[in-house]
């Protein structure tokens, strides 16, 4: 029931708040918040707080700096994407003892424990799900970090599309004119993956056979292993969405010299507003192909390519416009070393230049809407 309201909250992000709710109860945290952030023009979205008081969030802001030092640990740096981040098992007893944070925020509300999953994590762009626990229900056990695991998954996927789509409902106009002003290509399927609707985007993607095609009226991909991906991708959609696989999120549908394209897959077989989008439709896939000046997640990226962890770490760097002593400095690394992962990310990337891997990389991100501003 609550990833199937997950996805809900896709397409009506007011639905936010009665999730992080739920999210919150189950956890048994004592304040909640989701947060997305623009990091080119400080613009904040998708912002929504449970159980946190008006004075203490107007404080949080204050700790920000510290916060940030956090990230940048190698205890924290380091961990996989879908790893909960606790405060009281990744920080060290010296840097609690020591935290501003800690002792002027978190104590006089009774808090002990937090816990953090990294929802999208970009030089341009961050999304980040935090809940604290009050001392009455002390630190955050395994259970916790186990739920935090299975959510993360589908509250990114959520997150992605909600942010990409940019409007509170779909049920505000027509379905052809919402989708059709979408830049990425959007295709509605039934089971078996038959097309049921695509948008205008799609519909050029669909006629130039690049990058997915139609098979007998259903959507698959020139590349045979990718296009089998799709499809298991939206069988399981379809048949119990609890289990959609990351890939879900990034199925990566060609090669760049192929005009690359990424897509992400929201399922609809289920919940009270995905259903009403189109009857007996089993998921939305959008495809992301045009560039864009605004990367949001290098994670299907790495994927796509291979990248380890300190390459993808490397690669963020790259896209932010820093020169490789620069980028060996954020990292907390050697030239030689920071030299060795463009080498390798180059390779992987099959480029030669920054610029070159800069464009590649912004054709392979989803854009977030039109000029027009939808």
């Amino acid at each position: 029931m609550l990833i199937g309201a997950i996805y809900d909250c896709a397409l009506d992000p007011g639905l936010w708040e009665t999730m992080l709710i739920g999210i919150k109860e189950m956890l048994r945290a004592h304040n909640a918040s989701l947060t997305m952030i623009d990091l080119i023009d400080g613009r904040a979205s998708l912002v929504k707080t449970i159980g946190i008081d008006s004075y203490w969030l107007e404080r949080f802001p204050l700790y920000g700096e510290e916060m940030a030092s956090w990230e940048r640990l190698p205890a924290l740096r380091d961990m996989p994407l879908d790893e909960p981040q606790v405060f009281s098992r990744h920080l060290t007893a010296e840097i609690q003892s020591q935290s501003r944070m800690l002792k002027e925020w978190g104590e006089p509300q009774g808090i002990v424990d937090s816990i953090g999953l990294t929802l999208i994590n970009s030089p341009t762009r961050q999304a980040h799900l935090g809940l604290n626990r009050h001392r009455d229900a002390g630190l955050y056990t395994d259970r916790e970090v186990m739920i935090g695991r299975i959510l993360v998954p589908h509250i990114r996927r959520a997150v992605t599309i909600s942010d990409l789509l940019d409007m509170k409902t779909l049920e505000q106009q027509a379905l052809g004119a919402t989708l059709d002003s979408v830049t990425a290509g959007v295709v509605i399927v039934a089971d078996e993956g038959r097309i049921m609707h695509a948008n205008e985007a799609a519909r050029r993607m669909l006629d130039a056979r690049l990058p997915i095609l139609s098979s007998g009226g259903c959507l698959t991909a020139t590349d045979s292993r990718i296009a089998e991906e799709l499809r298991k991708a939206i069988a399981v959609a379809q048949e119990d969405e609890t289990l959609l696989p990351e890939a879900g999120l990034g199925v990566p549908l060609g090669k760049a010299d192929e005009g690359a394209a990424i897509a992400h897959i929201l399922p609809l077989a289920r919940g009270q507003r995905r259903t009403r989008l189109v009857p007996q439709a089993t998921a939305a896939v959008f495809i992301a192909l045009d560039a864009t000046p605004l990367p949001t997640e290098l994670g299907a990226i790495a994927r796509m390519f291979g990248l380890t962890p300190a390459e993808t770490r490397q690669l963020d760097q790259l896209m932010a416009g820093a020169t490789l002593r620069k980028a060996a400095a954020a990292l907390e690394v050697s030239e030689a070393t920071a030299r060795t992962h463009r080498e390798h990310i180059f390779a992987k990337m099959g480029v030669s230049r920054q610029s070159d891997l800069v464009a590649l990389v912004r054709r392979l991100i989803p854009p977030v809407r039109q000029p027009n501003g939808r």
